[in-house]
Parts: C-alpha cells; sequence; structure tokens
C-alpha cells in the first residue's frame, strides 16, 4: 500500500524540487591571496602565477588553460585561443596584468630545458610539459598556503560568470564567452 499511496499523494502535482545549491566563488581577497604565494622570480612561481591569472581573467576551464600551446597564445593581441568542449574553439582576451604574468613567465620558459616543447606550460624539472591534472594539484597547493580549502579552476569560472551578470552583462553574451 506504500508504493500506491505515495504515487496517489504526488499524482496532479509536480515532483519536489531539490533545494538549490549555490556555486561557489572565490573572492577578490581570497584570488589576492593565491596570488601571493606566487611572488618572487624563480620559474615555478612564474608559470604559476601566469595561470592563476589566466584562469582568474579568462574564466576558462582547467583542460582549456591546461592544454594551451605556445601557438595559441598572442601577445600581440594579448588573448589565447582556447580548445573548448565540443570542439568549439574561441578567442579570448586577457588584461593587462595577465600580459605581464605571462610574458614574464615565457621569458623564463625560454631559459628551460623544455623550451622546445610546444606545450606553453612546462613542469619545474625535466623536459616534460605541466598536463591539467598538474594544474589542478598546483591551485590546490597554491590555496592551502594561503589558507584557503576548495581552490580550483572552476571557482574563478564561476567568480567570471558572476561578476559578468552583477556588472549588468547579459547571458547569451556570456555563453559566448565562456564557451
Amino acid at each position: 500500500m506504500g508504493r500506491t499511496s505515495t504515487a496517489r499523494r504526488w499524482s496532479g502535482s509536480s515532483s519536489p524540487k531539490p533545494a538549490k545549491k549555490l556555486i561557489p566563488v572565490i573572492r577578490d581577497d581570497d584570488t589576492k591571496r593565491v596570488l601571493g604565494t606566487c611572488k618572487g622570480k624563480d620559474f615555478v612561481q612564474l608559470r604559476d602565477e601566469a595561470i592563476i591569472r589566466l584562469y582568474c581573467n579568462t574564466g576558462a576551464r582547467l583542460s582549456e588553460v591546461g592544454n594551451l600551446t605556445l601557438a595559441d597564445l598572442d601577445m600581440s593581441t594579448d588573448s589565447a585561443h582556447y580548445h573548448a568542449k565540443g570542439n568549439k574553439d574561441r578567442r579570448v582576451h586577457f588584461g593587462p596584468k595577465t600580459a605581464r604574468a605571462l610574458s614574464r613567465y615565457l621569458r623564463a620558459r625560454a631559459k628551460h630545458k623544455g623550451a622546445d616543447l610546444p606545450d606553453l606550460w612546462l613542469a619545474d624539472c625535466g623536459v616534460r610539459r605541466l598536463a591539467p591534472n598538474g594544474i589542478k594539484i598546483m591551485l590546490k597547493r597554491r590555496g592551502l598556503a594561503a589558507g584557503l580549502t576548495g581552490v580550483h579552476a572552476h571557482r574563478w569560472r564561476h567568480n567570471f560568470a558572476h561578476e559578468w551578470k552583477r556588472a549588468g552583462g547579459d547571458t547569451g553574451d556570456l555563453m559566448l564567452l565562456l564557451g
């Protein structure tokens, strides 16, 4: 009888809606704290700052930044060519602070053992790329060093969308921009 009475109770009315889960964004002061862990001029600090600034400034997915090649970066137009989900490529512009961080990283990268690799992001030792999973680990480590938990690339993506909407941006334009 339990099943039929439940079915009768719900018939004619919509099913219960799950509670909306708020998507966590990363606040500007938290981003500053994470960037603060990248202070310095060694290769890893320059690379990590450039990566974090790209996420923060463009709202990209982990894989989009993680799979960038040197050819995908255009420093003359301050833009990156992202290879998005579903074969939907797009070019995204970044700001002057991100451009400076990338420029500093590229100069350090040119002196690295793996400078001849086509991948933009290089591992700190050896001649190999820094894969998206390595970036994921780095972001978590940088977050913990800043005293934060739950730091990952997608939080900057949510933050980018949140700020876009707060500034009165159009949802359709945001969808195109974020791929």
